[in-house]
């Protein structure tokens, strides 16, 4: 064999094995999504004393396992290619979750935001004319 047909083999190979991977973790986030959906309508409706905070906790939990897997899905639409912007949206609700969470101490709230405003700003700037795949 040459080393170009090695080369494909060992791709083709390890490109198998993390879709595979991937497909897996997707089937587990929606098995999570579904019964994340399940404990809010619990709390929501039945349960009666939910607190605001944990509701609004689950609804961005609800929010990481939607773009988690939405990810999973342009991965395999955009050609085993992960965009960008999936990634900054993740860490922007997971942050956004964690001021929700913790917020008993204000300057922790203030470098949250911080961290908000540079992934908005790395996003801007990613999806600039300059930066953009042709």
């Amino acid at each position: 064999m040459e080393n170009r047909e090695i080369d494909h083999l060992i791709t083709s190979v390890l490109q198998w094995i993390l879709n595979v991977v991937l497909i897996a973790l997707a089937v587990i986030l929606s098995v999570a999504l579904i019964k994340e959906t399940y404990q809010f309508f619990t709390d929501l409706f039945l349960s009666g004393n939910a607190s605001y905070d944990h509701l609004l906790e689950g609804i961005l939990v609800f929010f990481l396992y939607f773009e988690f897997i939405a990810l999973i899905i342009k991965y395999f639409q955009a050609h085993y290619h992960f965009p960008l912007r999936y990634f900054v949206y993740i860490g922007v609700t997971a942050i956004v979750r964690l001021i929700v969470v913790v917020h008993d101490q204000p300057q922790s709230i203030l470098y949250y935001s911080i961290s908000i405003l540079v992934l908005v700003g790395a996003l801007y700037i990613a999806n600039t004319k300059l930066l953009k795949r042709e």
